[in-house]
């Protein structure tokens, strides 16, 4: 498996497609409206804001995470792809070469929660609403140290 720089946005509609098979396969309580409205959004707001990863292996890309001053902003794993590693290879990269110590996760996507909790970060706060302040309550992580 590779991890590699996202090569720009020509990349983005390859990236939609990991993300709305990962989200469709953990995220079943995303009301619809908010899965189309963050879909919407990816290509144009949120992936510019942060430094991509893509994993890839066999020149097809299996996942990816987006970074942003010492926070890991998103991570998601085409879902016939996880549980295979490509998390847990995005998020090493992350914290041994890109700084990451944070993030944040849905309260309801406990499979994230015990990913996160079972690679060394532990909670450190709660967010009773989302960043773009929907009922989808915000578990803060942090490594120690």
């Amino acid at each position: 498996m590779t991890i590699r720089p996202c090569s720009g946005a020509a990349e983005y509609p390859q990236l939609v497609e990991i993300w709305r098979s990962a989200v469709r396969a953990t995220h079943d309580f995303l009301e619809e409206s908010d899965f189309e409205r963050i879909e919407a959004n990816l290509a144009s707001a949120y992936f510019p804001a942060v430094t991509l990863l893509v994993a890839e292996r066999g020149g097809q890309s299996l996942g990816f995470a987006g970074i942003a001053e010492g926070s890991l902003e998103m991570l998601f794993v085409s879902d016939d792809a996880r549980g295979k590693g490509v998390g847990s290879a995005l998020l090493a990269e992350a914290i041994s070469h890109r700084g990451v110590t944070m993030v944040d996760v849905n309260e309801q996507n406990p499979a994230a929660l015990g990913f996160y909790l079972s690679r060394g970060f532990v909670q450190v706060g709660r967010s009773e609403l989302d960043g773009d302040g929907l009922p989808y309550p915000i578990l803060h992580l942090q490594l120690p140290g």
